[in-house]
């Protein structure tokens, strides 16, 4: 094991380096804080070894496992390490800082060593609750390989056909036993009765194969139906009789000689996605003035463009399939009564630019049955949820007539229902978590109980873990959101263990190397957001507005002015939350003289006037953001107006400040994805953004745009200033920058992408969900458990 050989160098270096390795332990004795992260272990680790006395640990299998700590607890005489080697590899180390001795820790004990530090008073609870779903998915096929954490589906396929058909006959019969469920509105597609076995199959497939021989390649089911109707097929195999035939072809490859390849390509044909629910319970979830309230945000934007490339790539697959099927699409939310000028009011609202695709919004009711009027944050919500599910699924069965054949979850309210109704309505469940809030805030299972009053983690995590681990699959934007980097932890990864004194302790929560993982990224939308350089698309006609907008004078909903209009723009834009760091970046640039002398700086987030906000962290913000204006006198090179909700105005925004020689700057702590930094590149704008989260992935670090630490303020602002400056001596720099960030969202950020993916996705989990679903019964059980004795408990508690 490699742990094991780390091991074995670091105690040769306890034996032979004592001196050295107990001054170094010495030093913890001044520490003022138990819990040490990564970056604090190292910097320790670096003062002390330029002394002389530190010497002898430089380069040794001791500095080795400092630089991959990711955290260090300290109780005198012991500090323990954490060691993540590789994502979702990990060991644990106590050493005893006086004797010098280490030993290693299995995850409870480690576990329970942080629970002794935050109730030192209390012994370690070895009767807590310990949750540790690995049994369940000890049998079933794993991935090793870090390079293929987010392809789950590949890897799901090859090793799921490999055993299916290992014995080829029970598998074949498996196959068919699928490919008889499919109906719609009670009506069979694909085979009929007459095909009841896999000989049949067959002998049916070689004579459909010779009629469709003699057939136009282009003419259409209708008119060659009769026989393969005779044989046993039903409509769903294509709409030409080329396209039929490829498909039967297929399928008698894989009958002939079973391939993961093959069968990916037929399963992701087959017709089985027409109704599609998506969750989204909370925040103000609509098409038009929501945009920078409570809650409401990227999310929905991401939901609205999400829905209508789904339509369009449903609509044409199931055109393809031979079938006169019009999708449906279900975005379920809650109902506002007080809805704030916002059609959030409404039960019913189609979305513009789908046929068939609507708003579906149900209300909260307190426990009497009266409805709850008013916005709820998303950290509130948990005591609403299983009644507000319980109606939902009423209202899904009235609208669609049928129940979904998909249920999709988005952030952790909507996963949590989304499970709620794939369970009792048996349907396949996928979810997407936006971001999870474990990772935004540092040690918050630990300290759960003094954040639980205002947060609710310990329900929050609970609906997470329920989530994650009942999901057929699972979407991510971006690799890091599942399992980080060599130096950064994963926001799923941060599941797999963790505490949470007197509630309970994770062993084994989420696995990275589980094959439910895909990455499938979003896209903009192309019709707001396109190339800078496409004149005969640009919206001319706001280039006043814009002007006023950039340029105008103080007023209601904007502060400060700026003097030089010959400057290129900084445009940064975000709600007013602490992760987005909005007020940071705005501080580094009044911090900048260089970086000030450059550029002027247009920030759109908040509200001027902070009794418009009902947000107690935004509200923060906007304070924090009036005081660095008076602090640093910014109120001539710095233009703050309120957000920006109208996607097509923004698009010529970016395009202007594009004119400018801009570029966006995207300063979060962290970003889950980065939809404004996918938006930004899309119209050509240069983008400068977070290394934390996905626009990591996202831009190629001096190709297509830039990253910045957002922890280190000064070298971010020196990184931009030298861009301008190269952009000022080598004329073509900012073109090419531009140009290039175009290319990298053509490649990979594009909705229509990510919708046939998706598509393919949930035919593919569809059919293994099939196959497997005796497989996953203790899993279920151990999770309703888990459900009703944890989470009910929880938020009833919450609703009292």
């Amino acid at each position: 094991m490699k742990n094991h050989k780390l091991l074995n160098k670091i105690q040769k270096v306890l034996e032979e380096n004592r001196k050295a390795v107990y001054l170094f332990f010495h030093s913890f004795q001044n520490l003022e804080r138990p819990f040490l992260l990564r970056s604090d272990v190292i910097d320790i680790f670096e003062i002390f070894t330029e002394q002389e006395s530190g010497i002898s640990l430089k380069g040794s299998a001791f500095e080795e496992m400092i630089s991959a700590s990711e955290e260090c607890a300290v109780r005198f005489p012991f500090a323990c390490f954490a060691i993540r080697q590789d994502p979702s590899t990990w060991f644990y180390i106590r050493f005893h800082m006086e004797d010098i001795f280490m030993e290693e820790l299995t995850v409870t004990e480690f576990l329970m060593f942080k629970e002794t530090i935050v109730e030192p008073d209390r012994a370690p609870d070895e009767s807590l609750l310990e949750l540790d779903f690995e049994p369940f998915v000890r049998e079933f096929p794993r991935m090793r390989e870090t390079r293929s954490i987010g392809r789950g589906v590949e890897f799901l396929n090859r090793a799921l056909s490999g055993r299916m058909f290992s014995q080829q006959e029970e598998g074949f019969a498996k196959l068919l036993q699928f490919l008889r469920l499919h109906q719609f509105n009670g009506q069979p597609l694909m085979l009929s009765k007459r095909i009841n076995d896999v000989v049949t199959l067959r002998e049916a497939l070689r004579g459909a194969m010779k009629e469709l021989d003699k057939c136009d390649p282009d003419a259409e089911w209708r008119e060659f139906s009769g026989q393969l109707l005779e044989l046993g097929f039903l409509p769903g195999w294509g709409k030409t009789a080329e396209r039929v035939l490829d498909s039967f072809q297929l399928l008698s490859d894989i009958l002939e000689a079973p391939d993961p390849a093959l069968l990916e390509k037929f399963l992701a044909r087959i017709p089985m996605i027409f109704r599609l629910v998506i969750m989204s319970p909370h925040g103000f979830l609509g098409q038009a003035n929501v945009l920078g309230k409570p809650d409401t945000g990227g999310q929905v934007v991401y939901i609205l463009n999400q829905v209508r490339a789904l339509e369009k790539e449903m609509t044409l697959q199931i055109e393809e399939q031979g079938l006169d099927i019009h999708p449906e699409i279900l975005v379920v939310t809650r109902l506002i009564p007080e809805s704030q000028g916002t059609t959030c009011n409404q039960p019913v609202e189609p979305i513009t630019g789908t046929q068939n695709a609507k708003i579906l919004r149900v209300p909260f009711r307190e426990p009497s049955g009266d409805v709850v009027p008013q916005w709820i944050s998303r950290f509130e919500v948990w005591p609403y949820l299983e009644r507000f599910s319980l109606e939902v699924e009423r209202e899904i069965l009235q609208q669609m007539g049928s129940k979904p054949d998909l249920v999709i979850g988005n952030y952790s309210d909507g996963n949590i229902v989304a499970y709620m109704l794939a369970q009792r309505m048996g349907v396949t469940q996928c979810i997407i978590a936006h971001a999870l809030e474990k990772s935004k805030y540092l040690y918050s299972d630990l300290h759960w109980k003094d954040m639980d009053s205002q947060y609710h983690f310990s329900i929050q995590f609970t609906a997470d873990l329920l989530a994650m681990n009942s999901a057929d699959f699972i979407i991510t934007s971006t690799y890091q959101e599942i399992a980080g980097t060599s130096f950064s932890l994963g926001q799923y990864e941060s599941y797999s263990a963790f505490t949470m004194p007197d509630l309970y302790r994770v062993v084994n929560g989420v696995d990275v190397f589980d094959p439910k993982f895909n990455i499938v990224s979003p896209g903009a939308d192309d019709g707001a957001f396109f190339s800078c350089r496409d004149e005969e698309k640009r919206l001319n006609e706001l280039s006043g507005e814009i002007s006023d907008l950039i340029f105008g004078k103080t007023g209601d909903d904007s502060r400060g002015h700026l003097e030089d209009k010959n400057k290129p723009i900084l445009f940064t834009m975000a709600r007013f939350d602490r992760i987005k760091n909005i007020t940071g970046l705005v501080e580094w640039y009044g911090k900048s003289p260089e970086l000030r002398e450059r550029a002027n700086l247009l920030v759109a987030g908040g509200f001027i006037d902070i009794n418009k906000s009902q947000d107690e962290e935004e509200k923060y913000q906007i304070r924090r953001m009036h005081e660095l204006m008076d602090q640093y006198q910014l109120d001539s090179q710095v233009r703050w107006v309120e957000f920006l909700p109208d996607k097509n105005f923004v698009g010529e925004l970016y395009r202007s400040v594009a004119d400018t020689g801009g570029v966006f700057v995207q300063p979060a702590l962290f970003e889950a994805f980065g939809l404004t930094v996918v938006e930004a590149m899309s119209c050509g704008l240069p983008v400068v953004a977070t290394c934390f989260g996905g626009p990591l992935e996202i831009i190629q670090d001096g190709k297509s745009g830039f990253h910045i630490d957002p922890n280190q303020g000064q070298k971010a602002t020196e990184k931009i200033s030298a861009f301008f400056d190269r952009c000022r001596n080598e004329p073509d720099y900012w073109e090419t920058i531009s140009r290039n960030s175009i290319e990298r969202v053509e490649e990979r950020y594009t909705w229509t992408l990510y919708a046939r993916r998706l598509m393919t996705l949930s035919r593919i989990y569809g059919f293994w969900r099939f196959i497997t679903r005796s497989e996953r019964q203790e899993n279920n059980r151990y999770l309703e458990m888990f459900y009703n004795l944890m989470y009910k408990r929880l938020a009833e508690t919450l609703g009292k």
